[in-house]
């Protein structure tokens, strides 16, 4: 399996880039319209890759975050939903505005990705309802600490604190958890 690829970028479509290695090999790679907008021609890169291997095929799929690989990698698990739709969501949304849908249960911005209606937004919300993202959602704040614990001792779930603390905009510890209450009920 392959984990990631280094190389000079030979040629960039908005959905595709091609990059060369040291070796000689030019891999095309599937990537977001944000990782594409990251990368330049001739620029030397490294991309997480996703690899989906099919009878037919044997797919790369690009990431220059890890947090977009998480949110690429748990929607193709999900019942209905391929690697062509899931890399529109990507398109679509960052990690950090798709984990704001799922804590607001906004079925609105999803239905806007091309392919997704409003029976897949439901079920993208209702099994990715613990989506966290892992380097953007670290709770380092006295503040934050403080309110993650309280809401902890309440009994919610450590992950689903992370993310609704994530989109919480007080600054004090009581404005935090009454604001993450409102959120988690």
């Amino acid at each position: 399996m392959i984990a990631a690829i280094e190389g000079k970028v030979t040629n960039k479509e908005p959905t595709n880039v091609y990059i060369k290695t040291l070796s000689g090999v030019t891999y095309k790679i599937a990537v977001s319209l944000y990782c594409a907008s990251e990368i330049e021609n001739n620029d030397v890169t490294e991309l997480k890759i996703t690899q989906i291997i099919r009878e037919d095929a044997n797919l790369l799929f690009g990431f220059l975050d890890a947090d977009e690989q998480r949110m690429f990698e748990q929607l193709i698990k999900l019942n209905g939903i391929g690697a062509s739709t899931a890399l529109a969501i990507c398109s679509t949304l960052t990690p950090s505005a798709f984990a704001k849908v799922l804590v607001s249960s906004d079925t609105n911005a999803l239905v806007k990705v091309p392919g997704i209606g409003l029976k897949s937004a439901k079920r993208i919300l209702v099994e990715l309802g613990e989506f966290v993202l892992q380097n953007n959602l670290s709770v380092s704040s006295q503040s934050q600490t403080e309110a993650k614990l309280a809401l902890e001792a309440l009994g919610f779930k450590s992950e689903k604190i992370k993310t609704v603390l994530f989109t919480c905009n007080g600054t004090t510890t009581q404005e935090l958890i009454k604001e993450a209450l409102s959120k988690l009920q």
